[in-house]
């Protein structure tokens, strides 16, 4: 198993996590004994610093309202995203071909790296229908056009490179549907593919967990009903979410909060906490998978606070004791 952790190659974190130094990431990798890093990226790969040795995947980008514009739906788009400039700001595009291609970008752009695998996310949800949870499109929607879309791009994907598809909360791909990974598996174009299950974005379909025990085994569950397409799993994002009790409470509200940006990131983040697990129950849950690629997968604020975390789920994993701050090279 290949373990991992997730980076992005934006400015904040390459300042504010590995201080623009491969040595301080290099430090890290070998302090928590990973393999090396799922990289975001957002600006062109910098070699020197994310070494390829430690790139094993790439995150591509993801747009959580696509659907409606994909499909050409212009007064869908107008009511949910705005007018032409919020569209333009959105999606970086004002046509979908124009759109399609920053996707052809991203994916040629991994293509630069060693990476072994790529990440597509499949779903879709409007800013109002995070907050209501009344969804317009179903999972059955998101997912057809989501593999036509797909489609259109695994041209630019070596066949040596595995396309992994991430299961969210919102329609599309949850993993409460067998008939659902059935027709990615069946329909999509690429040959070596699989899935990415993300341990959290799972639990977060269902608002009754209150304790880790809980959460790993309603995972544990719901994969096992997948029969033979549970093999199809081949990594795991490893976080947990335990947001039941905030989630009930914004949707029992009869008034909808406002949407703009910082308020809706914090809505998001509040339900998709990215915790670390700190419990044992999380190796059952690992060893009932046995993938390939294994990614702690935080929301980190600082060093310090990334360190924490994976010493703290590093330990659940292992029983080893990690010193989550390094009292000699303090790169906080």
């Amino acid at each position: 198993m290949v373990e991992l952790i997730n980076l992005s190659n934006y400015p904040t974190d390459n300042e504010g996590l590995i201080q623009n130094s491969p040595d301080s990431l290099g430090a890290l990798l070998k302090k928590f004994d990973l393999d090396g890093i799922e990289l975001m990226l957002c600006q062109p790969w910098d070699q020197q610093l994310h070494r390829g040795e430690w790139v094993k995947g790439v995150h591509l980008r993801f747009w959580p309202d696509w659907l409606d514009f994909y499909c050409g739906n212009n007064p869908a788009v107008e009511k949910f995203i705005g007018d032409k400039a919020a569209v333009k700001a959105y999606y970086g595009a004002m046509l979908p071909v124009d759109w399609i291609r920053l996707y052809r970008e991203n994916i040629r752009a991994a293509v630069s790296t060693p990476a072994e695998y790529m990440v597509f996310h499949i779903a879709n949800a409007h800013a109002e229908e995070s907050y209501c949870y009344r969804f317009e499109h179903s999972s059955e929607q998101v997912v057809k056009s989501a593999v036509a879309l797909i489609n259109s791009l695994t041209q630019e994907v070596p066949a040596d490179t595995c396309l992994l598809f991430e299961n969210l909360w919102w329609p599309g791909l949850t993993f409460l549907s067998s008939a659902a990974v059935s027709y990615i598996v069946e329909h999509v174009e690429h040959k070596n593919i699989g899935f990415m299950l993300d341990t959290g974005h799972l639990m977060n379909t269902n608002r009754s967990l209150e304790t880790q025990v809980q959460a790993a085994r309603y995972v544990e569950r719901v994969i096992d009903a997948l029969g033979p397409f549970k093999q199809y799993i081949r990594g795991i994002h490893l976080h947990q979410s335990l947001s039941g009790a905030y989630v009930k409470n914004i949707i029992g509200r009869e008034q909808m909060p406002c949407f703009d940006k910082p308020d809706l990131m914090n809505h998001i983040l509040n339900i998709d906490q990215h915790q670390p697990f700190t419990e044992n129950i999380v190796r059952d849950l690992v060893a009932s998978v046995e993938p390939e690629y294994l990614v702690h997968e935080f929301i980190q604020y600082s060093r310090t606070d990334w360190e924490r975390k994976l010493a703290a789920q590093k330990k659940a994993l292992t029983g080893r004791v990690y010193d989550p701050v390094d009292n000699v090279n303090n790169w906080c």
